[in-house]
């Protein structure tokens, strides 16, 4: 059975009356913003097999980025709030932003990720695209191999320069 989605308005008053709110987003996405009194259970954590604790009488409202995390894995989230109510939070805090309601945002906090790879991957891209047509016409090799790794990335799910800029200083967890 799939849980029942809820708007943020709906969360927001469930909230209120004791509801518990969990971010399932990846810690780093938490810590840059997350909506107020959530708790982070990341999903990888979740389908480790990680529960919901203190949860048992009240409901237990998911949510994610922009809700689609929490559609695709609402079996797995489910179990992890068993025996509580489960809710998933529709639109995500994307939606929850949307209507006007508050966040806590730390921009000290790295960007995701993927907004990382995309800012870098277009700037080689563009970079390869100039010097092509100003220097030489060989450069327009790299706009084509970052394209190639953006290809496989998406077609195997594997991420070098993801996995790269996860090694660099500032995506580096602070202890």
């Amino acid at each position: 059975m799939t849980p029942e989605s809820i708007s943020p308005q709906e969360a927001k008053k469930l909230i209120e009356k004791g509801a518990v709110l969990i971010d399932i987003r990846e810690r780093a996405e938490y810590l840059r913003e997350h909506i107020p009194y959530a708790r982070s259970l990341p999903l990888t954590d979740i389908t480790a097999g990680k529960i919901v604790e203190g949860a048992e009488r009240q409901p237990v409202i998911f949510h994610c980025l922009a809700g689609m995390r929490t559609v695709q894995n609402a079996k797995a989230l489910t179990k992890a709030a068993s025996p509580a109510p489960v809710l998933l939070m529709a639109g995500g805090i994307n939606a929850w932003k949307s209507v006007g309601l508050p966040t806590i945002e730390d921009k000290k906090q790295p960007l995701p990720i993927m907004r990382q790879v995309q800012i870098v991957a277009g700037t080689l891209i563009l970079t390869g695209v100039v010097l092509g047509y100003t220097a030489d016409s060989r450069l327009f090799l790299l706009s084509g191999f970052v394209g190639a790794g953006l290809l496989f990335a998406g077609l195997s799910g594997l991420c070098g320069m993801a996995n790269i800029l996860l090694k660099m200083p500032w995506n580096r967890p602070e202890k």
